[in-house]
């Protein structure tokens, strides 16, 4: 993801992933805006540099952290699931929410970062938001390409009004939970 290129010694795995753990924890006890880069280098036990080693800023070393966090919980389903589409789609989505239930307001921090900073925004375009559309328009391909989906469905716009339905109840504090995942699927395969 993040993790800058250099010249000399390999980046040190476990100074990462202390980092990366320390700064999660951080953020999801006190708030995205009250962690510093002072504290989550003390909670890791690393010098401040090993930590600028790898990330141009605190926002960066979170979104990294958030993503794998995500990608811990609602992973793409895998192609030979004998699940049928509209109940793969209903789980990812109860997976997404479950996460954001713990992470939303480190997520909607990082939204509001992303619209102060434009290399920040260009970093979390790319490395969280297309890499989850992405996977969510594949599921809905595959899904059509099977049958379940009507061949004039445009998948690309359905994923962005899936996507669309959760980024708004989630930046406007909304309830994301199983009832509104199955409410999308059966939006999505009417």
């Amino acid at each position: 993801m993040s993790v800058k290129k250099s010249g000399g010694r390999p980046a040190n795995e476990e100074a990462s992933a202390a980092l990366k753990a320390a700064a999660l924890r951080l953020v999801r006890e006190t708030g995205y805006e009250k962690v510093s880069i002072a504290a989550i280098i003390a909670e890791a036990g690393v010098a401040r540099q090993t930590l600028y080693n790898r990330w141009d800023t605190k926002a960066d070393l979170i979104l990294e952290a958030i993503f794998e966090a995500t990608n811990s919980y609602a992973a793409e389903p895998p192609l030979d699931s004998a699940q049928d589409y509209r109940s793969q789609l209903e789980d990812f989505l109860i997976k997404v929410f479950e996460h954001l239930k713990l992470d939303g307001g480190t997520i909607r921090s990082l939204i509001a970062s992303s619209q102060q900073d434009a290399k920040f925004h260009a970093s979390f375009h790319a490395k969280f938001v297309l890499p989850r559309e992405q996977m969510m328009t594949l599921m809905l391909r595959r899904a059509q390409d099977q049958g379940a989906l009507s061949p004039a469905r445009n998948v690309e716009v359905l994923s962005t009004m899936i996507h669309g339905a959760f980024w708004y109840r989630l930046l406007n504090r909304g309830v994301l939970d199983a009832t509104f995942a199955k409410e999308i699927v059966a939006e999505t395969f009417a």
